[in-house]
């Protein structure tokens, strides 16, 4: 069973979605063949470096804004292990939110289609000075309005 990380209204834009393909390396594995927890992280940031940049929302972005984007909260949810040599689908779900934060849900799964690990992170905005921001930035306001509107 899926875990549900985030809640969104009725009105509320369907998540945007990116998959990412990985074949586990041996550097990845613990001394059992099975990929080191501490690995994982990574593997999530390879999904939402690919879903930021797609849609106007990466890191150069953030940079030309002045904004950080610090991962406040990470949760990472193990259900089979993945294996050296396996290949497997990192999908990141951006969550519809008006608040100054970003949701980000992640599902791995095998190659097999088997769900592997689920997991989420939540970003805050940071000004150039390090002040927690209280509103999205506008760059990341206008994005919400496109994803709103369907325009993305």
């Amino acid at each position: 069973m899926k875990k549900k990380y985030f809640k969104t209204g009725p009105d509320a834009p369907e998540p945007l979605r990116m998959d990412t393909l990985r074949t586990i390396r041996f550097e990845e594995v613990d001394p059992l063949g099975i990929v080191w927890h501490g690995r994982y992280p990574s593997y999530f940031e390879d999904a939402r470096v690919a879903l930021g940049d797609r849609y106007g929302i990466g890191y150069a972005d953030f940079r030309r804004e002045r904004v950080a984007a610090p991962i406040k909260q990470m949760r990472a949810d193990y259900i089979l292990p993945l294996r050296f040599g396996e290949r497997c689908t990192i999908t990141a779900l951006l969550h519809w939110t008006e608040a100054a934060r970003i949701n980000f849900e992640f599902e791995i799964r095998n190659q097999n289609g088997q769900l592997t690990t689920t997991g989420c992170t939540v970003q805050l905005f940071l000004d150039e000075r390090g002040g927690m921001l209280m509103s999205p930035p506008d760059f990341y306001l206008h994005f919400l309005r496109r994803w709103k509107d369907g325009a993305l």
